[in-house]
This record gives C-alpha cells, structure tokens and sequence, in this order.
C-alpha cells in the first residue's frame, strides 16, 4: 500500500464494491431475459411475488438506499409503490426502465461520493444501525441483489429448468 494516497485506495475499493454489485444486477436481468409477460407476472411460490414485481422492487431498493437514504432526498416517483408486495402492475418495459434508472442513479452516487460518507437518512429498525456510511450501503445492495438474484434463479428454474443464467 505504499505510494498509494487514501484517495486512490477508496478508488480502487469503490472500483471493486462496483465490480460485485454489477455482476448481481447483471444477474438478475439476465435470469429473466426472454420470460413473456405471463411468466414474469404470475406467482410461482406461495408468498405470492412475481419475477417483475421483485425486479420493481429492487429498483425501489436502490433508490431508498442511495437516494433516500445516503442523500437524504429522491425525486418523487411517477406512480406508488404497489399494494401487494413483490408484485407490480406496469408494463414490463416500464419496470426495466425504472431499474436501470434507479441503478445509473445509484452509480452517480457511489462515483461522487466518498465511501465514508455517513447517510443523510435513517433506515428503520436493527438495519439502519449498521448502515453508518456508503461503504455499508453498497455492501448492503450486493447481498439484497444477490439474494432476489437467488430467489429468481429458482423460480426460472421452475419456469422452464433453465440454470446457471447470468455472468457468473
């Protein structure tokens, strides 16, 4: 670590924690690319959720925890979020379109902002706790990712017996 200005190591830190999230975003898109809308919007587990309406709901992850959260404001959105949890009444088209924005947004974020950066907001409960700073917000939004990006490599399973979908 010699040489290196603190600058440069939570550049390459930021550059990893990136990396990783990226990979599970990717993932996740990649599990459900080429479902019709059926399969992306009927419930195929007890709980009741539905492929779009987890993707919907990460979009929502990403913006509460970067935006609400870090920043201490979001835009208003166009719409509520829905009644029923996990599951989403917009077009398929328009829930991409919100996630890969809520992502870019996220990506603006961690590349202006220091990783430790204290949150703005609070987050309820045990969680918002341990959330002390942007370092722990990223780390947070890799393991809620890469667990729905879990949840949805089971479920195409049952859809169709795909596995092993995605870029890792």
């Amino acid at each position: 670590m010699l040489g290196k200005g603190v600058d440069s190591v939570d550049d390459d830190e930021k550059t990893a924690l990136l990396m990783f999230l990226e990979a599970q975003r990717a993932s996740v898109l990649a599990i459900i690319e080429g479902l019709d809308v059926e399969a992306l919007t009927t419930p195929l587990l007890p709980s009741g959720w539905t492929p779009l309406g987890l993707v919907e709901h990460l979009g929502h992850a990403e913006r509460h925890w970067f935006q609400e959260i870090l920043t201490g404001s979001a835009e208003p959105l166009p719409w509520p979020y829905g009644d029923v949890p996990l599951t989403t009444d917009r077009r398929s088209s328009e829930v991409f379109e919100f996630y890969r924005a809520q992502c870019e947004r996220s990506n603006a974020v961690l590349a202006s902002t220091p990783l430790s950066a204290p949150p703005r907001g609070r987050h309820p409960g045990p969680l918002g706790e341990e959330i002390t700073d942007l370092r722990r917000i990223v780390l947070h939004m890799i393991e809620e990712t890469a667990r729905h990006a879990g949840h949805l490599d089971i479920v195409r399973e049952l859809i169709d017996g795909k596995t092993g979908l995605g870029p890792r």
